[in-house]
C-alpha cells in the first residue's frame, strides 16, 4: 500500500473514532452531570485529573516506542525493534508498581490536598483507589498501543476503540438509569479501559513481526529510548501543566464544586481539540519514516498540509463556538451553566492557534529534533501554572483560564511557525501564506454569514443549532470548493519559488 493510501485509510478511521467518541462523549457528560449532581461530577473531574499525572511516570518512553517501531521497521532491523519493546515492558512493569504505591499514598492524602465536602471524601477516595489501581495494572500493556501507532495501525486501533466506546456508554446509562451512581461510572469506566489496554495487546502480539523476550531486556536499549524519550516526557510534564492542571488548582485554591462550571468550558475546547489531534497522530510515525530514510522534501510537504489540513478543521469549530457558544452550552448541559461562555472564549482562542499546528509537533518528535520544543513547553507551563496561581486568588476560575491562555498564545504565534520553518529550512512568509490564507479566509466567511444567523434567529436547541450551523458550513465549503478548483488560489504566484524548495538537494 503507498504512504498516501495508508494514511488515508488510517486518517479516516481516525476520524471514524472521533465521531462516535465525540458523539458518544457530548451526550454523556450532560447526562452523567445531571444524574450525579455538581459535587459528584465535580469529584470525577478532580480524581481523573489527579489520577492522570501518573501518566509522567512514562517518562516519554512511550513516544520512543513510536518512533523507534516505525524507524526499526522502515530499515527492517527486528533485532533492535525486538529489544525495544521488551525492554519497554520490562520498564514499565516497573512505573506500574509505582503508580500503585502513589495511589495508596494519593487515598490518605486526598481531604489534605483538595477542599472536597466531608460528605464526599469515602467516595472520592474510592473511586481514587479504582482509577489508579486500573492505570498500574495496565501501564505495561500501554507497549502494545504505542507498537500499533509506529507500525501505522491506526485503523486497527480505532476501529476497536470505537466498539469499546459504545458498550462503555450503554454500560454508564444503564447503571445511571438503574440509580447507581459515582462509584459505578467509576468501576465501568476503569474496567473498559482495561479491557481496551488487553484488546490491543492482543492486536499487536498478532501483527509484531518479532517475538518479546526476557533475554532482549537491556540497559543499553533503555538508555538509547530514554534519551529521546526524556524531552517527550518533558513535553507531557508541559502538556499536563497546561492543559490538565487546572480542575486541581480549582479543587485546591476554590472549591471541588467550582471544578463543574470550569470543566463544561474546558470539555468543549477538549472535543474541538480531538478533531486535530487524533487526526495528526499520523503524521509522526510518517515523518520518522521519511527522516530515517532522508526524504527531506516529503517532510516539507508533510509540513505545509498537514497543518493546513489541521486549520481546516480547527478554525470552523472554533469560528462556531465563539458566535453559538451561548447556545451550545443552553443546549448541552442547560441555562444555568452559560456561566462558562466566557472560560470557553478565553479557552477556545489560543488552542485554535495551537492546535493548528499540531502536524509541526508531530514532526519534530518523529524527527527527534523535539529539544527546543520540550525546554519552550516546559517553560510555558510552569509560566502557566504561576499565573493560574496568581490570577486565582483575584479572578477565581476566570484567573486560571487567563493563565492558561496567554502564555498558550505567545508559545503558538511567537515560536513554532519560526522554529518549524527553521528547522525544515522553508521560508516563514510562504509557509504561513501557503498553510493558513485558506483557512482564515473560509474562517471570515462562516463568520459573516453565522453572527447575523444568530443574532437574528436565536436558538435555544440543538435542532436550531444544527441549522444555523449547516447554513455557515454550506457558506464554508461552497468557498472552499471553489478555492480548491481555482487555480489562482490554490496555487498563490509565490508557489513556483516555494515548490523549488521542496526538490532534493
Amino acid at each position: 500500500m503507498s504512504l498516501k493510501l495508508q494514511a488515508m485509510k488510517n486518517v479516516s478511521a481516525m476520524w471514524l473514532g472521533l465521531a462516535v467518541h465525540a458523539f458518544t462523549g457530548f451526550f454523556l457528560s450532560p447526562y452523567i452531570l445531571h444524574k450525579l449532581g455538581d459535587e459528584a461530577f465535580s469529584l470525577w473531574v478532580l480524581i481523573f485529573a489527579v489520577t492522570g499525572y501518573f501518566g509522567l511516570l512514562d517518562l516519554g518512553i512511550r513516544s520512543s516506542i513510536v518512533k523507534y517501531t516505525a524507524e526499526f521497521t522502515a530499515i527492517n532491523n527486528m533485532e533492535a525493534l525486538s529489544r525495544c519493546l521488551s525492554t519497554s515492558v520490562g520498564f514499565y512493569t516497573l512505573m506500574g508498581a509505582l503508580a500503585a504505591i502513589g495511589t495508596a499514598i494519593a487515598y490518605f492524602s486526598l481531604p489534605v490536598l483538595f477542599r472536597i465536602p466531608v460528605a464526599f471524601v469515602r467516595e472520592a477516595r474510592l473511586l481514587l483507589l479504582m482509577s489508579g489501581t486500573g492505570i498500574a495494572v495496565t501501564f505495561p500493556l500501554a507497549v502494545f498501543a504505542g507498537a500499533l501507532e509506529g507500525l501505522q495501525k491506526f485503523s486497527w486501533l480505532q476501529l476497536s476503540q470505537v466498539a469499546i466506546a459504545i458498550v462503555r456508554t450503554v454500560l454508564i446509562v444503564l447503571a445511571l438509569q438503574s440509580g447507581e451512581g459515582l462509584l459505578a461510572v467509576g468501576a465501568i469506566t476503569v474496567a473498559i479501559s482495561t479491557l481496551s489496554s488487553v484488546v490491543f495487546t492482543c492486536m499487536a502480539l498478532y501483527v509484531l513481526p518479532i517475538r518479546l523476550n526476557t533475554r532482549h531486556v537491556e540497559w543499553r536499549s533503555f538508555r538509547e529510548m530514554a534519551g529521546y524519550g526524556a524531552f517527550a516526557f518533558a513535553i507531557l510534564l508541559a502538556e499536563k501543566l497546561r492543559f490538565q492542571s487546572d480542575a486541581m488548582l480549582i479543587g485546591a485554591m476554590v472549591s471541588s464544586v467550582a471544578i463543574t462550571s470550569f470543566s463544561i468550558a474546558a470539555r468543549l475546547v477538549d472535543y474541538a481539540s480531538y478533531a486535530v489531534r487524533s487526526m495528526s497522530q499520523v503524521f509522526m510515525p510518517m515523518s520518522s519514516q521519511f527522516h530515517a530514510t532522508g526524504d527531506l522534501v516529503r517532510l516539507r510537504r508533510t509540513f505545509i498540509v498537514g497543518n493546513r489540513i489541521s486549520a481546516l478543521v480547527i478554525v470552523p469549530i472554533c469560528v462556531a463556538l465563539i458566535v453559538v457558544g451561548k447556545p451550545v452550552i443552553e443546549a448541552w448541559v442547560g441555562a444555568r451553566y452559560l456561566g462558562s461562555y466566557f472560560i470557553l472564549v478565553l479557552l477556545i482562542v489560543p488552542r485554535t492557534l495551537y492546535l493548528a499546528q499540531s502536524t509541526s509537533i508531530r514532526i519534530l518528535l518523529g524527527m527527534g529534533r523535539h529539544r527546543i520544543l520540550a525546554s519552550v513547553l516546559l517553560v510555558e507551563g510552569a509560566i502557566n501554572l504561576l499565573l493560574s496561581l496568581l490570577l486565582a486568588r483575584r479572578f477565581g476560575t476566570t484567573g486560571i483560564a487567563l493563565g492558561t491562555a496567554i502564555p498558550l498564545a505567545c508559545t503558538s504565534v511567537l515560536f513554532l511557525p519560526q522554529h518549524l520553518c527553521r528547522v525544515l529550512e522553508v521560508p516563514l512568509g510562504a509557509f504561513l501564506n501557503r498553510a493558513y490564507r485558506l483557512p482564515i479566509v473560509l474562517g471570515l466567511f462562516q463568520a459573516a454569514v453565522l453572527l447575523p444567523l444568530s443574532r437574528e434567529f436565536p436558538v435555544h436547541g440543538y435542532i436550531g443549532l444544527f441549522l444555523e450551523i449547516a447554513g455557515s458550513g454550506i457558506v464554508y465549503f461552497a468557498y472552499f470548493g471553489w478555492a480548491l478548483l481555482n487555480p489562482a488560489t490554490s496555487r498563490p504566484i509565490t508557489w513556483r519559488a516555494f515548490a523549488h524548495l521542496l526538490e532534493p538537494e
